[in-house]
């Protein structure tokens, strides 16, 4: 079963997208996307609010994500975080049977 994983990250203005920004030119969020189980990380900025952004993560199954927090990825992710300063919200989803019955509703 996937998982998805919404993660809200807020922090002083601009912090939250510095440490995107630096997640990327790093090259840390390339090694997470390269990690065995991983289907999507991506940063999205809030319109309505500029300073929170958005991590979208998803995973192949719990096996998967528990393989990434035991990686030495999370230390570095850790490591940003608080270098910003950043506060986090946490939303988390699994698939339900089902998938694609929404497919009527979606345009492509």
């Amino acid at each position: 079963m996937a998982l998805t994983i919404n993660i809200r990250y807020t922090g002083a203005p601009g912090a939250a997208l510095a440490f995107a920004r630096e997640m990327e030119a790093s090259g840390t969020a390339d090694a997470v996307r390269a990690e065995e189980g991983n289907v999507r990380y991506e940063y999205f900025q809030a319109l309505a609010d500029p300073d929170t952004v958005l991590l979208v993560d998803r995973w192949t199954d719990q096996a998967a994500l528990d393989a990434h927090h035991d990686s030495p990825m999370m230390a570095r992710i850790a490591e940003l975080r608080d270098k910003y300063d950043l506060h986090m919200s946490v939303e988390r989803y699994a698939d339900a049977d089902g998938e694609g019955a929404d497919d009527a509703f979606v345009r492509r």
